[in-house]
């Protein structure tokens, strides 16, 4: 699965010597690494390690004290999260955020909303007279409905769904946002093995035929080895580790650190 990416890529995001404190309280300590063009990079560490802080970082979220964030080749100034998202950058999170009165369908057309008028996007929303522009975001939408296989609830209001099906329908409104890096924040926590195997293969899918660039954290080591081109570890806020998902399983400290005292959030 994972390992099909040329290395050679450029990278797409860089973070350089990222230092992160709250009330003098270190989250994250001289943190660097790259997310190539492409590829599948996982994010892993025990709780508290930092990885959840390190996607606020990249997803404009938390500005750091120390360090600067990279995208396409420029240095990127301090920017609010709705100016990240346009660059192309999506999110999922822990607590899925969708708006749980409102159908599937209505959630993804949420995803498009960086690319319409804000008039138009309220429009869409309610009255839903066809303009031009407005037919080629549903086409979009209709697109990833069928990519991700959720045709019949696409009326379905999500606070209906089951946890499985929700986490797709978070899945299909990044990608209705035709987000170019996908931020993937613990996406199969909470799942059962079969929801988990389903999400695993549309990681894989929307990776390889929409070319999106993914950074996922993850607990399930299984799956981590499973997907990923590259893994970095993180360890109490600093990088324990970084590279291919073999040499990472079996680096000591990696070892230690997942086999050591029991990390609290």
């Amino acid at each position: 699965m994972g390992n099909h990416h040329n290395s050679a890529k450029a990278p797409v995001l860089e973070v350089k010597n990222i230092s992160l404190s709250f009330g003098g309280v270190k989250a994250l300590t001289d943190i660097s690494f790259d997310i190539r063009e492409g590829e599948i990079r996982a994010l892993i560490g025990p709780n508290g390690a930092g990885k959840s802080s390190m996607l606020n970082v990249i997803s404009g979220f938390y500005h750091p004290q120390i360090g600067e964030v990279w995208f396409r080749g420029e240095k990127r100034p301090p920017m609010k999260p709705y100016q990240v998202a346009r660059q192309g950058i999506a999110r999922t999170f822990q607590n899925i955020a969708l708006f749980k009165g409102m159908s599937t369908i209505d959630n993804l057309m949420t995803g498009r909303i960086n690319h319409m008028h804000a008039n138009l996007f309220w429009q869409a929303l309610w009255k839903g007279p066809a303009e031009r522009e407005e037919i080629e975001h549903r086409e979009r939408v209709e697109h990833v409905i069928d990519f991700l296989e959720i045709q019949a609830i696409r009326k379905t209001p999500v606070g209906r769904l089951s946890y499985g099906l929700q986490k797709r329908v978070e899945l299909g409104r990044a990608l209705a946002a035709d987000a170019q890096l996908l931020l993937l924040d613990e996406p199969m926590a909470g799942m059962n093995l079969e929801e988990k195997e389903d999400m695993s293969r549309f990681i894989i899918d929307v990776n390889e035929e929409f070319g999106t660039t993914i950074v996922l954290i993850e607990h399930d080591m299984s799956v981590v080895m499973d997907l990923s081109d590259r893994v970095v570890v993180l360890d109490y806020g600093r990088k324990l580790a970084d590279g291919e998902p073999d040499d990472v399983r079996n680096d000591p400290s990696v070892i230690d650190a997942y086999l050591g005292v029991s990390h609290d959030e």
